[in-house]
């Protein structure tokens, strides 16, 4: 324990949540890593100084910014330093003291210093740094991971990692790279307690719909029509279907198993193609993929998602293959960029892209933003706090006069119609990096606090009401604190900003309504904002928190297009109460209990009714009290989706009475048909050969007519009537898995597997009892189970007689944690018999294995693009 290290000490008693998750410090350090998610006002800063303290070595902390630096270094003088004496700090990566205080940015550029980099990791050992804190660490660019990696690959060091919000949004290889770097999550203040514990206030989040202005609609509708003219031409184009049957995975897939086990879903886009163009797929291609003769094959509708597959791959990814039809591919190259769905390497048939730019833009949000602030002032009068974050300042905007031509979103166009259409406007002001304006009438507010002669004064050219303020160098510093001071006082009640500014580090605790108007960026980003309006306020104890999120459906998509995709995906960060009669808390867009599919008729009536209950304040007060009481901690849910178009029980006792029904109407309906032609005309036949001949005959007659609706009832009941019971004993097998192979830390009576199945018949499975990391491990091994098939090592493949029978095909993913080697799959194989029966074991890496494995992902074809499962947090 270095010294310095030892005489800090935190001056506060710990909240509770703190003193639990420090409690376990030692076992979570056991592998050297220490990964907390914290959310914001959890004293997230000051856990890691406790950390690194009771870790007692030389220490490196990074942060993103410099102002999230200096915050380290003030929290440790601040709660841990008596009288702030604390010295054995630097700023200086290249001077390190006990405890260094450095930007991912600087130790980049210290990295690229060292010609060698062995003289890089020598460093590190020379000044004995043995612990390494990453604070934020999803705000790592690409050219920063490198320095960081290198150093702990090369060294062993105590990594301690703490965030808000893991980067679950980016790509796949972005994940996989922040955990690598970071380890797995080993615990989590959840946001519950920390309004149980009065650091946070009950809050709630709310989405404002707009429909696009009528020339939006025009562009998108006339963009969907040309794909599909584009599409049904090319389907009819002879050039086009001998282009593909001639191509080497149609033509001779035998010479090219190898490359088909790899590239799948470009198999099935050119089959499904195929047969969308009429052709029927050649019996003998399908026996060599792995099918048998003569067996079923339903190809599903030839979606764009599918077209999309086929051309990103013979326009990029295989356009080498095919350089002897290089000329035909740069006409279908010239046609796609004309039609706007091909730029940088990428094919977009759906317009995410394009589509998503026009509507995030959209002004009818700045109209959204209007209605939202009326509302919200007329309840809240002389209490509302508004603050409205953006992406760009967009200066352009600053001298229009007529604001019907204002076309994107940014602070000045949303300061425009703030200032046109809302009431009371003199308390409206903008603060941004560049720009900070003011109405005149707040001038000697501010000149209370700061000097007069410090500022330039420019009345606006579109209202003289309003001033533009630029502060001298001596001002410049102090005029965010200064215009924060203010607004907090409640002289300014409406204020508009960027995100850079004050979406992260900014403090406000009087904010009560939040409009997220930012559309760039991830959920990270977005959960930093909230964090802004969540915040306590001592001077007003029943404070509640409003975030807005804005979002422009597409009208052409059912499920809202783009922008409600991206909402969704952003919502899984977020927990909160649900919007219902029993409330509890969990996270995902579900909780607001909208519509599956939101129409462009509905969009008034959703809104008025979201308005309303932005207002009832007192009732999320009571809804968090009620939630936080229903429970004790957060757990994490594996969540399989039913997709049925009716609800899973309903639908269930159909299958179920439509087996029972057919049997009953075999029975009735044979003897009134069969009576008088079998009965009457066959007398002479009994008379021949007796009665028990005829019983024959009749049961025979009765099974050819009705036996196959029977058969396809009955066999739907099987698929469907069991599944939750189904994924329970799933679940239990893995969890028996994980035991046996000693990946429990906890005591295995203590822990148990609970499956329900809820409303529509959405399945939830969890692991009770576990800690964090168990939950994690048990929630990864049981989603591969049940999503499609990618390409695991060993399959699992059900081998009752009896369903086989029935072609109800059961192929399943051996998790990758009992992948990696034989003894362990044929472990999960052992315990799998144990509870679900009959099985064998495919690896998939033989030849035989790759043609069951890629008949398997074939059968995925018709949900290749549904998500069945996701991990949802709830407050149990």
């Amino acid at each position: 324990m270095i010294e310095s290290l030892d005489a800090l000490k935190f001056i506060f008693p710990w909240r509770s949540y703190q003193a639990k998750l420090l409690k376990h410090f030692e076992s979570h350090m056991a592998d050297n890593h220490f990964h907390v998610i914290a959310p914001p006002g959890s004293g997230k800063t000051i856990l890691g100084i406790e950390i690194f303290k009771r870790l007692g070595k030389k220490t490196l902390v990074l942060a993103p910014t410099l102002t999230i630096r200096n915050q380290w270094k003030d929290r440790l003088q601040t709660f841990f330093s008596e009288n702030k004496k604390f010295n054995s700090f630097s700023f200086d990566i290249k001077a390190p003291s006990d405890v260094t205080f450095a930007t991912y940015q600087s130790l980049h550029a210290f990295y690229k210093t060292f010609e060698d980099k062995k003289d890089y990791y020598q460093f590190f050992k020379t000044y004995e740094i043995e612990t390494l804190v990453l604070d934020e660490a999803h705000h790592l660019k690409n050219a920063w991971w490198t320095c960081l990696m290198d150093l702990k690959n090369n060294s062993d060091f105590y990594m301690v990692s703490l965030t808000a919000t893991p980067p679950y949004d980016s790509s796949r290889a972005e994940v996989s790279k922040y955990f690598t770097l970071c380890g797995e999550v080993d615990d989590e203040i959840a946001v519950p307690d920390l309004v149980k514990e009065g650091d946070l206030c009950a809050h709630q989040d709310y989405v404002y719909f707009s429909k696009p202005e009528a020339v939006e609609i025009n562009f998108i509708v006339e963009f969907r029509q040309k794909i599909a003219d584009f599409k049904d031409q090319l389907l009819k184009d002879d050039n086009f279907i001998n282009f593909l049957q001639n191509h080497r995975y149609y033509k001779n897939p035998n010479w090219h198993l190898d490359e088909l086990y790899a590239n799948t879903e470009y198999l099935s886009s050119i089959f499904i193609t195929l047969n969308a163009c009429g052709l029927t797929i050649n019996e003998k291609k399908l026996e060599i993929l792995g099918f048998e003769k003569n067996e079923e094959i339903k190809f599903p509708n030839l979606e764009l998602n599918w077209l999309e597959i086929l051309f990103q791959n013979i326009l990029v990814e295989d356009r080498e293959q095919l350089y002897e039809h290089e000329a035909y591919l740069k006409k279908l190259e010239k046609q796609l960029r004309l039609l706007h769905v091909f730029d940088k390497k990428k094919v977009d048939f759906v317009g995410k892209d394009l589509i998503y730019k026009s509507l995030a833009n959209s002004p009818r949000k700045l109209k959204s933003i209007v209605s939202i602030i009326n509302s919200e002032s007329t309840y809240l009068k002389e209490n509302l706090r508004c603050v409205i974050l953006t992406d760009y300042i967009r200066k352009e905007f600053l001298t229009t006069k007529d604001i019907t031509t204002i076309n994107k979103i940014g602070v000045m166009s949303i300061f425009q119609y703030v200032r046109c259409y809302c009431e009371n406007n003199k308390s409206l002001a903008v603060l941004s990096g560049s720009i900070v304006i003011i109405h005149k009438s707040v001038l000697e507010c501010l000149f209370e606090i700061e000097k007069r002669e410090d500022f330039l004064i420019k009345p606006l050219e579109v209202d003289n009401s309003f001033v533009q303020i630029t502060p001298n160098t001596n001002a410049k510093k102090s005029i965010v604190s200064s215009i924060t001071k203010l607004f907090e006082e409640g002289t300014i009640k409406v204020l508009v900003g960027t995100k850079s500014l004050l979406g992260e580090g900014w403090d406000a605790p009087s904010i009560n309504s939040l409009i997220l108007a930012s559309f760039v960026g991830s959920f990270v980003s977005s959960n930093q904002m909230r964090g802004r309006a969540i915040r306590t306020n001592a001077n007003m104890p029943n404070k509640t928190g409003n975030i807005w999120h804005l979002a422009s459906i597409d009208p052409t998509q059912t499920d809202g297009g783009r922008e409600v995709e991206i909402l969704k995906r952003r919502f899984e960060a977020f927990v909160g109460v649900t919007e219902n009669d029993i409330p509890f808390i969990s996270n995902g867009f579900e909780r607001l209990y909208f519509l599956e599919n939101i129409l462009p008729e509905q969009i008034d009536g959703l809104n008025k009714h979201t308005l309303n209950q932005a207002k009832q304040r007192n009732n999320v007060i009571a809804k968090w009290e009620t939630s936080i009481g229903s429970g004790t901690k957060l757990t994490r849910q594996l969540k399989l989706f039913h997709f049925g178009k009716m609800p899973f029980k309903k639908q269930k006792q159909i299958y179920y009475f439509d087996a029972l029904r057919f049997f009953i109407a075999e029975i009735i309906i044979a003897f009134m048909l069969f009576y008088v032609e079998f009965v009457v005309y066959s007398f002479k036949l009994i008379l021949q050969k007796g009665a028990l001949y005829f019983i024959y005959s009749l049961l025979v007659a009765l099974f050819l007519t009705f036996g196959y609706k029977f058969y396809k009832a009955f066999k739907l009941y099987l698929r469907y009537g069991f599944l939750y019971k189904k994924i329970s004993k799933m679940g239990q097998t893995v969890l028996d898995t994980l035991n046996d192979l000693k990946l429990l830390n906890t005591n295995i009576n203590n822990v148990y597997v609970t499956s329900q199945i809820y409303g529509r018949g959405d399945v939830v499975c969890n692991l009770v009892g576990a800690n964090a990391l168990e939950n994690s491990i048990f929630n990864k091994a049981l989603t591969q189970l049940l999503e499609p098939i990618n390409s695991p090592r060993y399959l699992i493949v059900k081998t009752n007689l009896f369903r086989k029978k029935l072609d109800v095909e059961s192929f399943y993913s051996v998790p990758d944690v009992f992948g990696d080697k034989k003894e362990n799959a044929l472990l999960f194989q052992k315990n799998w018999r144990k509870y679900l029966g009959r099985n064998k074991l495919i690896y998939t890496r033989r030849f035989d294995g790759r043609k069951l494995l890629l008949k398997a992902r074939l059968y995925n074809v018709y949900n290749a693009f549904t998500k069945k499962t996701k991990e949802v947090l709830v407050w149990k």
